[in-house]
Formats: C-alpha cells, sequence, structure tokens
C-alpha cells in the first residue's frame, strides 16, 4: 500500500467525524494524478513552503516599520506562529493538520509591503476598482500570480491548490468577534479546519503584537488591563497556553471551533487596547506615513509608465477594461514587493544622485 493511502486511511479511522478528509477532497481546478507519498493536502502544503511569495514574507513588515531590533515578528514569524497554534489544536481536536498547515502557511501569501500602512494605501490607490484586500489578494496569488512546474514540464498558471484550501485562504480575514458572532450576512470558511486557522490568526496576532508593543516601549507590561491579564493565565508566558487549552475543552460544537465566553470576552478586551495603544500609534508615526506616501507614489508613476513593470505581470490583469487591467496589473506587482525592494525601487525612481556622490531625496 503506497504511503498516501496508508496515510488517507488513518485519516478515515482517526480524524473528528467532521475533519476534512484529503480522499474526500473536492479536488483541483486541474486535475492532476495523485502522489504516491503525499495526500492531496500534503502536496498543497509542499507547494506553499516553495513559493516565491511565501520566502519573500520574511521581508515584509508584520506592525513595527524598521524597527531597531532583530527580534520583532515579521510576516514569515507570523505566519509560522499561527500554523503552531493551529496545528497544535487540530490534532488536539483531531482534526486534518495537514490541511490545517496548509492553509495558515498561504494565508498572509498576499500582504504588501510595509504592514497596515501598505496595506491602506494599496485599498485607497484600487479605489475606483474596488480596493485591496490582503486575503483576496492572497487567493489572486496562488490562482494567478505564481506558477507551478507541470509533471510534463510544462508551465502552469496559479498553484493549483485543493478547494479547501483555496476556502480557508479567502475566508480567513474577519475579525474574531464575527467569528463568533456568526452574522447572517458572514462567510465562513467552510471546513472546521479553516475556521480554526482564522481563529489562530487573531491569537497569534493579538499575542506576538503585545510582545512587540512592550519590547518597542509603546506599552509596559503592567498597563495591560488587569482583568485581561488574569484571565488569560496572568503572565504573557501562559496566555498561548491557556487559550489553546480553552479551544480544546470547548471542543467542536454547533458550527465549529470557539473559545469559551470567559477566553472570548477577554481576547476582545486585548483587541480593543492594542487598537487603541497600539495599531493607531503605529499607523500614526512618520514611519507609517512615509511608507503611505512611498507606496501610492510608486503606484501612480507605474499607472503612468506601464512599461516599467516586469513583463511577466503586464498581463496579470487581463480580462479587465483597459485602465482596471493596468490597475490591477500594478497593484499585484506592489503588493508582492517586500519592504526592502520597495525602498530599493522608490529609490531608482525617485531619489536624484547629487555630483558629490550624495543622494537627495524628493519630497515624500
Amino acid at each position: 500500500m503506497r504511503p498516501r493511502e496508508v496515510t488517507e486511511q488513518s485519516e478515515a479511522a482517526t480524524l473528528h467525524p467532521r475533519a476534512a478528509r484529503a480522499a474526500d477532497s473536492r479536488g483541483r481546478a486541474e486535475s492532476e494524478s495523485p502522489d504516491d507519498l503525499r495526500t492531496a493536502f500534503q502536496r498543497d502544503r509542499d507547494r506553499i513552503v516553495h513559493a516565491k511569495a511565501f520566502r519573500r514574507l520574511t521581508h515584509k513588515t508584520q506592525v513595527f516599520l524598521a524597527p531597531e531590533g532583530d527580534h520583532y515578528r515579521t510576516r514569515l514569524t507570523h505566519t509560522l506562529e499561527v500554523a503552531q497554534i493551529a496545528r497544535t489544536i487540530a490534532r488536539a481536536l483531531g482534526l486534518n493538520e495537514d490541511l490545517t498547515e496548509a492553509i495558515a502557511l498561504a494565508h498572509d501569501v498576499g500582504h504588501p509591503p510595509f504592514g497596515h500602512a501598505g496595506e491602506a494605501a494599496l485599498d485607497a490607490a484600487m479605489n475606483p476598482w474596488g480596493g485591496f484586500r490582503h486575503d483576496a489578494q492572497s487567493l489572486r496569488v496562488v490562482e494567478r500570480l505564481e506558477q507551478r512546474q507541470r509533471s510534463d514540464g510544462s508551465v502552469g498558471t496559479g498553484l493549483n491548490l485543493t478547494w479547501e484550501v483555496l476556502d480557508g485562504i479567502a475566508a480567513h480575514s474577519k475579525g474574531l468577534r464575527d467569528l463568533e458572532a456568526r452574522s447572517a450576512t458572514e462567510v465562513l470558511p467552510t471546513t472546521l479546519e479553516g475556521q480554526l486557522v482564522r481563529l489562530a490568526d487573531r491569537i497569534a496576532y493579538l499575542h506576538h503584537d503585545t510582545d512587540d508593543a512592550i519590547r518597542a516601549g509603546l506599552i509596559r507590561e503592567a498597563e495591560v488591563p488587569q482583568d485581561v491579564a488574569a484571565t488569560l493565565g496572568g503572565t504573557r508566558g501562559r496566555w498561548l497556553d491557556v487559550i489553546v487549552r480553552d479551544i480544546v475543552d470547548v471542543g467542536v460544537e454547533g458550527e465549529g471551533v470557539g473559545l469559551s465566553p470567559r477566553i472570548r470576552q477577554a481576547l476582545n478586551g486585548l483587541k480593543d487596547f492594542l487598537s487603541r495603544r497600539v495599531y493607531l500609534e503605529a499607523g500614526a508615526t512618520a514611519e507609517a506615513a512615509r511608507a503611505h506616501r512611498m507606496v501610492r507614489l510608486l503606484f501612480d508613476h507605474l499607472m503612468s509608465s506601464p512599461e516599467a513593470l516586469p513583463p511577466e505581470i503586464r498581463s496579470s490583469g487581463a480580462g479587465a477594461p483597459a485602465d482596471e487591467s493596468l490597475a490591477r496589473a500594478t497593484c499585484d506587482f506592489l503588493a508582492g514587493m517586500t519592504d526592502r525592494f520597495a525602498i530599493r525601487t522608490f529609490v531608482r525612481l525617485f531619489v536624484v544622485q547629487g555630483l558629490d556622490g550624495g543622494v537627495e531625496p524628493l519630497s515624500v
């Protein structure tokens, strides 16, 4: 029996009745022969890890721009923390770890440079064409912008991921309250694994953004609301353990995975505190303003000089009207940039080389 078949049989026998099973996947847009060693979800995970967009996450800002220190989270370390939290819970609940990991690793590959400042700048620039959302861009990355080599040597558009992974990527970006409220207009991931990644994403960023904010001096440990800290375990070293155990204790109920009311209230309180004291502060810095302006200037320049776009990007907006097609291709190019590549591109286009060898930046 092939290793893949052994794994699929194990999934059928051991996973929670409502867990996703690779053998029952809804499949891929382009049919492929099964792999002898890996299930469909394992293949998806591997394709994501080897994607260029995934590797670029290591040089993309999470929250803090240009921090002086090596220990602040990047978009890649955030992704890895989400995957670690989600896999731990998935194993404890009997959900599909491979599907959980694949969704977690891909959920932020559409994030632009400069964190929230970069996303806000692209959203404003793309307003005439529906705006910009990093979750929708993540889906666009894996479906259209990345490429894969087929078994016959030809190159295919997109990573051709399974329906379940695409569903988890597309629906990962609602707020914590939305996840628990399950409003009538809300679209949740179809699988429990997708719902779990969405929840793990919130848990990860609330935990590590608190840690990074203390490291950056924006807040002090003692300023975290006492009721929040006490409910989550007193010390930040215990927060993740308390939250993860709470989700496992609640188990799979009703429509999916969730938190107890007590822990949910504490996390909502932490989110409100960080919104007031960290996210607004980080978004109001001179660095954030410069990043926003930099992205917008690059967007406007590329819209007026489309020949500056890489040839492989120019056709990414094909199928839309001419102006929207160019805007989409420009957005794809900028969203794929790392922080440092965006800065290098800006310097090349907008910084004047002085006669003395120095540089004279134009107004940003």
